[in-house]
């Protein structure tokens, strides 16, 4: 579900590095909204980042 439905954004891996230099995994995950779209002429919830947003990639309705 962690995936914008516009530009594709998705979870990004990583490495968690403490002050001792002990490394873990960690995630990075994109913030989505649920938003109701416009597409078409018909209105439809997707699910989107807040990148495409505000770059108005998106017609909100």
């Amino acid at each position: 579900m962690a995936k914008c439905e516009i530009c594709g954004k998705g979870v990004t891996f990583g490495i968690k590095l403490s002050h001792s230099h002990r490394r873990t995994n960690r995630t990075w995950k994109p913030n989505i909204r649920r938003v109701k779209v416009v597409e078409n002429g018909t209105p439809s919830h997707k699910y989107v980042c807040t990148r495409c947003l505000r770059s108005n990639k998106v017609t909100r309705g």
